[in-house]
């Protein structure tokens, strides 16, 4: 099977390789202050005779831009870029079969560039494209000094929840790129440990093209980082202070919250070297309120074991991350980048419960009792990865890239779980202790060529990946207690993947018409190994993934667009894992190793209109997920409750998403976003052997808004609120999710120094924000918890530039082990 896909991969580039260039234009546009490469910059062309538009396009990441199939004849070019002044090119003419390489073309920033107050305000915020939409991500003031989650949240089609989960329509599953690299791990978990001050745009892709890995049903999440913007040295500062919480949680200790980071850059002929290393704290206080009872029909008992206390975080993090990159001629590029980094979080529930059982016929009761639960669950990660590529131009602007990326990840940690007596809580009635150890190891190769045929370029490529997971996972209960399936919380559990793909696309333009058509072969095999199960639980899958995009002009400001992706939601280990965990006192949590993909069919139909005071657009979209993955409950005692991951039969979102862009006056900038469908979940449950049906649905919408007021003398404030309304799940619903953010903003020194008053999560003690309630239940089950997080936090953040960073930095992130921390 491997050689059958290699051999394919070399005969579609060698394929590629024989077709012949036509006539065209080349060149390069760049910023003249720094000369660094402009993206989405707009290049035109004219006909000097009666100066009609004969051909556009619009420059990639390098400043590059191609126009094709023209007839002999004399131009004019025309270069936009927002921000810059409109520079125009004359006496361009072109012959017969020629190529003709304008070289480097540079644009100076406009009056409203130079101006210090204007400088953030006249950026493009928001540029939709074909395949994505790209957002600014320094718009987003209440971000400084958090991480990637902190941007990502505010975007259109995306939300978080009270748990810091991120869902993109809807679905907590998509794909995270950092700087166009697959980052195949869980999006919570890599995302927090990227700061937000190192991030320039994001780009959010909601039916990605073949040449994308299928992997994540919400989509594509791309994550550009920022670099030196000119030659010599570059470097940016920030440093991130909490001051004294306003409320009180009941908690043990008070949260700390501090942190900061540092990028430098150094660019200079043919090297570009680019280091940055972050320290973040950002403890989090909190408490839970819980209901929950369960039936046993044949004792005809009902136990209830409602609880209260706290539920508190320790988290921290930091990371060093450098990278080179070398440039001996204009046709080679060679990079490579390390990243080594250490995460850790302790979760702290101090619970009390108040356990009664009665009669169900008659709800007599029986007995009761009350005890205090400490519950610490600690979690470490140690990661090292380095990645090597390379990439090779050829005359006929045809490009061959090569890439590796090895990681090597070591998860630890373990959960204590105490039952004390109570009120004296020195007596401990029982202890449940269960530490893992979880090393993971994984690589990537990626074989990718480019070339332009007509007015459309052609990329096809070959990709290997394989990770490995060598899990021990312990289990001791003290004082000792007669279980007789203690052995299934014990021992050791496996993971293999190893995934081989090739694909190839077509993209181009035909005068108002864009388009872009891939397909993308996948074999996977899977195989999962359990120390106390003789067999392998082996799945191979053999699937092509089709995808087709088109955008079309209807006039100058308005386009329509439509696409179609067929994508895949895999499982991880952690779902794999079917050895017990006593994650509470009221829960065990497990995973299933015979657990399926999903597969899922994206639609999307919209609009985009671009005017002189903003941009909105308008997208409707749909989806069909076959085995969509569902974390359910069931019972294994009277007092606990099983947590189990498993498939339903099929689930559906429809769905409009829009946002608008908007400048009323020069002083004012709102940025709107929201996202309303309607889902729903139907099929056969099975979990841990019991089949149950379910059909389950609900409409649901979130609202994210962004307003920037510029007061003048450098200042400016920012607020903005983002809402989740009520989600349906396979057994209940989530209750709705709310967080407002208000930040000020001062400037000094031309720009260069920077000072942030954050509030952040505001409540004012109406007890309506950071709060969200999470309801299921069964035939002989209901579990209800509200989880009230802290409200009304003040950070400050200082922030120092020394030149301007911007553009993409090849400094590499966490690949496959951040996935199970």
């Amino acid at each position: 099977m491997n050689y059958r896909f290699i051999f394919l991969s070399i005969l579609l580039l060698a394929t590629q390789a024989v077709w012949a260039q036509k006539a065209s234009i080349t060149g390069i546009v760049n910023d003249k202050s720094g000369n660094r490469p402009l993206e989405y910059a707009s290049v035109s062309l004219f006909r000097n005779s009666d100066s009609s538009l004969v051909a556009g396009s619009l420059t990639d990441a390098k400043g590059n831009f191609l126009l094709e199939k023209l007839a002999p004849g004399n131009y004019y070019l025309r270069i936009l870029f927002m921000g810059y002044t409109t520079r125009f090119v004359g006496n361009v003419s072109v012959a017969a079969g020629q190529r003709l390489d304008l070289g480097v073309r540079l644009l100076e920033p406009g009056s409203s560039m130079l101006d210090q107050v204007n400088i953030t305000g006249t950026q493009q915020n928001a540029i939709n494209r074909i395949d994505k939409q790209v957002y600014r991500a320094g718009q987003f003031e209440s971000a400084k000094g958090g991480n990637a989650m902190d941007v990502l949240k505010n975007l259109p089609s995306v939300s978080m929840d009270g748990e810091g989960g991120i869902s993109v329509r809807g679905s907590s599953n998509f794909l995270v790129l950092i700087n166009g690299k697959p980052v195949v791990t869980d999006a919570r978990t890599v995302l927090s440990q990227l700061p937000a001050n190192a991030i320039e745009h994001i780009e959010l892709v909601t039916a990605p093209s073949a040449k994308y890995d299928p992997d994540g049903k919400g989509g594509i999440i791309n994550i550009t980082t920022k670099k030196g913007a000119t030659d010599g040295f570059s470097m940016a500062a920030n440093v991130m202070g909490g001051l004294p919480s306003t409320g009180d949680h009941g908690n043990k200790e008070k949260p700390k919250r501090f942190g900061g980071d540092l990028t430098v850059n150094f660019k200079k002929g043919k090297w570009d070297v680019s280091a940055g290393g972050n320290y973040t704290r950002n403890d989090n206080a909190g408490y839970r309120e819980g209901d929950v009872y369960t039936k046993n029909f044949t004792t005809g008992m009902l136990t209830r074991f409602p609880s209260s206390g706290e539920r508190s975080f320790d988290k921290y993090n930091y990371a060093g991350r450098a990278s080179a990159t070398f440039s001996p001629d204009s046709a080679n590029t060679f990079s490579a980048g390390a990243f080594v980094g250490k995460r850790y979080q302790a979760r702290l529930a101090d619970i009390l419960y108040h356990n009664s059982a009665s009669q169900i016929g008659n709800g007599e009761l029986v007995r009761e009792t009350t005890y205090f639960n400490s519950n610490l669950q600690t979690r470490y990660g140690n990661f090292f990865l380095g990645n090597i590529d390379y990439t090779h131009t050829f005359r006929n602007k045809s490009t061959l890239s090569a890439s590796a990326l090895f990681e090597n990840a070591r998860l630890y940690g373990n959960t204590r779980n105490k039952n004390l007596a109570y009120p004296e809580t020195g007596e401990v009635l029982q202890e449940v202790y269960n530490p893992y150890e979880n090393p993971i190891k994984g690589y990537r190769l990626k074989l990718d060529h480019a070339i332009h045929i007509g007015k459309g370029k052609l990329e096809s490529g070959y990709q290997f990946r394989h990770d490995t997971q060598e899990g021990t996972f312990g289990y001791s209960v003290t004082p000792a207690t007669s279980q007789p399936d203690a052995d299934r919380f014990r021992g050791s559990a496996s993971a293999a993947n190893r995934i081989h793909s090739v694909y190839t696309q077509y993209s181009g333009k035909l005068e108002k018409l864009e388009y872009q058509g891939g397909l993308r072969y996948e074999y996977a095999d899977r195989t999962v190994w359990l120390s106390y199960d003789p067999a392998p639980h082996r799945l191979d899958l053999s699937n092509l993934f089709p995808s087709a995009s088109l955008l079309y002009a209807i006039k100058k400001d308005w386009k329509v667009k439509a696409g179609y992706s067929k994508r895949i939601q895999r499982t991880n280990n952690y779902e794999l894992n079917p050895i017990p965990e006593r994650e509470h006192s009221e829960t065990l949590e497990q995973g299933d190793p015979d657990l399926l993909p999903s597969f899922i069919d994206l639609v999307e139909l919209g609009t985009v209109h671009n005017f002189k005071k903003g941009s909105l657009f308008g997208t409707l979209y749909f989806q069909h997920i076959k085995h969509p993955i569902q974390r359910v409950n069931s019972v294994y005692a009277d007092t606990i409750l099983n947590r189990v991951f498993t498939n339903a039969e099929a689930a559906t979102v429809f769905g409009l998403e829009a946002g608008a862009n908007l400048e009323p006056v020069k002083w004012w900038s709102l940025y709107i976003g929201g996202n309303v469908y309607n889902y729903r979940i139907k099929g056969d449950l099975t979990i841990l052997g019991i089949t149950s049906s379910v059909n389950n649905k609900d409409w649901v919408y979130s609202i994210n808004t962004n307003s920037n007021f510029k007061l003048g003398d450098g200042w400016s404030m920012q607020a903005n609120i983002n809402y989740l309304s009520v989600r349906p799940t396979a057994q209940g619903e989530d209750s709705r999710f709310l967080v407002p953010n208000a930040s000020l903003k001062k400037t000094f020194f031309d720009g260069r120094f920077s000072a942030t008053l954050q509030w952040q999560n505001i409540d004012l003690g109406m007890q309506q924000t950071q709060r969200q309630r999470i309801t299921t239940s069964g035939r002989d089950f209901y579990t209800t918890t509200n989880y009230i997080y802290e409200t009304d936090v003040f950070l400050i953040h200082l922030g120092y530039n020394l030149n301007r960073l911007s553009g993409k930095s090849k400094l590499p992130a966490s690949e496959i082990g951040d996935k199970e921390f």
